[in-house]
């Protein structure tokens, strides 16, 4: 098997293995970590078919995992789904004429579970072997803090800094976070929105000395782990529903922000999975909807809505798509990134009046669409939709030629979002989960900060291990 190296979208990182890129996070030159070759799998599918995800995951990580023996890699993926609270992991359900891809029966009920609890094992297993120390740096727009704390809350070679916009997650969210009072965890409610969360992020990430002295990792998604443990399900769900309808392709409907949920799709349809294409929904905050119909990348106002994961105007993962858009030419990533940065704008070439990508189509669903779907589902088929995965079912519905299946990526438990499950349904009490009822009451700890990088940058110091 061939060893899979990673390098720069930018062009300007020395390749890494695997364990050196999950521990650098973001490259040294600004820019996103990319295997340097995607496997074709298109030969092995039949054989995955009936794998557990457990055994499932294993067969795809350890094609990009080439430096950790197959024995560890084994364990690491089975301690990670061990603690998943449906035998099937991401179960797939009908509704209507969709296909629901369950993401969220993790310990913290959101799909970023699927990817952190993988990710919190691979950083154990490295620091160990290193004797080394870590201090995570993360930013959240809602689930990602919970699921990244859960992850390594108690290690004893990690602290973990977590930055949500004040104010702007759900109650829930937040108390998931805040109540994990573990020494070796720290909350910080940024005075901003989430862009500015992600902006000091990067800031820090790109002070190339200060994370050197403090040893600064990521568990965002521009961390690749997060990419690849994501590619996992879109084969598993893929074979399921193609076992059901004899179907032999499907298409995805994605709610995104940061772009890394449906980039994972589409690693996985380089990969050789029968993937029809993608369809990538957002809430009113539709940069990624408004770039995929026009070729313009602009930079808006962030809109708070129903779907706070959502309420993001700049994608993270977007820069590893450009990279291959653009010929996989890191130059022209360069030039284009910077001038986002400069202008808030950049644009991409469109031929004619064909699509942007014709492997990805958008769509953006308002907060009537979504809290309509949401009462139209539960109505309909007793489905009960978090907001997020509504959204996407929304835009599903505007795509459905009904020419392949539609999976439609669930990617959180509605109980995490009460109030817009009640305000769509008319119904108290619809929405509940007894992990999240017995967060009533906890103790928390959280630390308000100013929007700025100085106010970060000292408040890591003073309690970085």
């Amino acid at each position: 098997m061939k060893d899979i190296h990673y390098i720069s979208t930018r062009g300007q990182q020395a390749p890494l293995s695997f364990q050196d890129a999950v521990m650098t996070g973001l490259a040294r030159d600004g820019g996103l970590l990319v295997p340097d070759e995607i496997p074709d799998v298109s030969d092995r599918l039949a054989t995955w078919r009936d794998l557990s995800y457990p055994e499932l995951a294993f067969e795809i990580m350890h094609l990009f995992a080439t430096d950790i023996p197959e024995e560890d890699l084994r364990g690491l993926v089975t301690r990670a789904y061990s603690t998943f609270m449906h035998p099937a992991i991401a179960p797939v359900t009908k509704a209507g004429d969709l296909w629901i891809l369950e993401l969220f029966h993790g310990p913290t009920l959101a799909f970023k579970d699927i990817a952190l609890q993988f990710l919190g094992q691979l950083y154990a297993y490295i620091l160990e072997r290193r004797d080394g120390r870590l201090n995570i740096l993360a930013a959240t727009s809602g689930d990602t803090g919970s699921a990244a704390i859960c992850g390594v809350r108690g290690q004893r070679r990690v602290n973990i800094f977590v930055m949500h916009p004040h104010g702007r997650v759900s109650p829930l969210q937040e108390r998931q976070m805040t109540s994990v009072t573990d020494a070796n965890v720290f909350n910080l409610a940024v005075e901003g929105a989430f862009d500015d969360c992600q902006s000091i992020m990067k800031a820090l990430f790109n002070d190339l000395p200060f994370k050197d002295a403090y040893a600064l990792g990521s568990v965002n998604s521009v961390n690749w782990a997060r990419i690849l443990a994501q590619i996992v399900y879109y084969f598993y769900a893929a074979f399921r529903v193609q076992e059901e309808t004899g179907a032999e392709a499907v298409q995805f409907a994605v709610p995104t922000g940061n772009f890394g949920d449906i980039l994972a799709g589409w690693y996985a349809k380089q990969m050789g999975l029968p993937v029809r294409r993608l369809l990538l929904a957002t809430n009113e905050n539709d940069i990624l909807s408004r770039f995929f119909h026009t070729g313009r990348y602009v930079r808006g106002q962030v809109v708070p809505t129903v779907n706070p994961s959502m309420d993001i105007q700049v994608a993270s993962n977007f820069e590893r798509w450009l990279y291959y858009k653009l010929g996989r030419d890191p130059a022209a990533v360069r030039e284009r990134m910077e001038t986002f940065g400069r202008e808030g704008a950049m644009e991409i070439p469109v031929r004619g009046d064909g699509p942007v990508d014709v492997e990805i189509r958008a769509g953006a669903s308002d907060t009537k669409h979504t809290l309509a779907t949401i009462k139209r589902y539960f109505e309909r088929y007793g489905a009960v939709l978090d907001p997020h995965t509504a959204a996407g079912v929304f835009v599903a519905e505007q795509y459905d030629d009904r020419e392949e299946p539609t999976i439609c990526l669930s990617t959180a438990h509605p109980a995490k979002f009460p109030a817009a499950i009640e305000q769509a349904t008319g119904q108290q009490g619809l929405a509940h989960h007894p992990l999240l009822d017995a967060l009533e009451g906890l103790p928390t700890r959280c630390a308000v900060v100013p929007n700025d990088v100085t106010a970060v940058r000292t408040f890591l110091a003073e309690h970085a291990r």
